[in-house]
Order: structure tokens, then sequence, then C-alpha cells
């Protein structure tokens, strides 16, 4: 008798830490390096402190201005951002994983308009990311697909 009610204590730990390890280990399957819809940029996807996931742009097709200057976020409507460069700028916070290739809760900084959408995402495959930016509603937005490439 007191074997089966060690054991079932022991289950009580462990069954949920297994379960939890896993919850976390298929939803870091968005982590890597994508390129966005339209191939002009490359955004990392990374794991937070929080256990959510962000992202940064790593690689520009086009890096700099007409100038031969790194490309800024001249479109932010925030004055004292519009200087701050393009190349490793955070563009996506918060996206959490939900369940089956599904994230959610995130946002997404479009800085070819300066504005910022709410999203989600879902995984089509190991290399296929369709990302939704939408404001309010879902169903008022825009789906475009990520493709997993290298740094």
């Amino acid at each position: 008798m007191k074997k089966a009610i060690i054991i079932i204590l022991i289950l009580m730990v462990v069954l949920p830490i297994v379960l939890f390890a896993q919850k976390a280990s298929t939803g870091d399957k968005i982590l890597g390096v994508w390129y966005n819809g339209e191939k002009t940029s490359k955004i990392e996807v990374y794991k937070t402190t929080k256990g959510d996931y962000a992202g940064r742009i790593i690689w520009l097709k086009v890096p700099n201005d007409s100038k031969g200057k790194p490309r800024t976020d001249i479109e932010n409507p925030k004055a004292e951002h519009r200087s701050r460069a393009l190349l490793n700028l955070n563009v996506m916070h918060s996206l959490a994983f939900q369940e089956s290739g599904k994230y959610a809760g995130g946002t997404i900084y479009d800085p070819k308009n300066g504005k910022t959408y709410s999203c989600k995402a879902e995984l089509v495959g190991d290399n296929t990311l369709n990302f939704r930016g939408f404001i309010g509603v879902s169903l008022i937005g825009r789906t475009t697909t990520w493709v997993r490439t290298t740094k």
C-alpha cells in the first residue's frame, strides 16, 4: 500500500513537468530565421525570458538608403525613433504558443508604414509560417507567409 501511494505521489509531481516540457518544445518549433513574405528581410524568432516569442530583423535585402547610410525607421510615428536602425530592430513581441503549431497574443510592427498590429501565426509544416496581422478582430487584417531560411 505504501509503495502505491509513493508511486502516485511521484507521478503527481513528475507528470506535470513532463507535459510542460513537451508543450514548450512543441512551441519552440517557431524558433529560427524566417524570410518575410516579400523576402526583403530575415527575421530571427527567439524565445524571451518570459517564455513567449519575439522577432528581430537580422538581414535586409537593401540595407542602405539612397545616400549609402544604414536604413532607419523613418516611418515610425514617434519622431525620436525615426533615426533607429532597421537592422536588429525588434518587430515582433509577446507571441505565445497556443496549441498544435498555433501562436497568438502578439504584436508585429511594420517598418514600411510605421504601424503596429496584433498578430497570430500558424506553422504549416516545419518551414512555413502563416502570419496574420490585424487591428481589433483577426477577420480584418492581412496574412503573409514566412519561409524558414538560414542566417
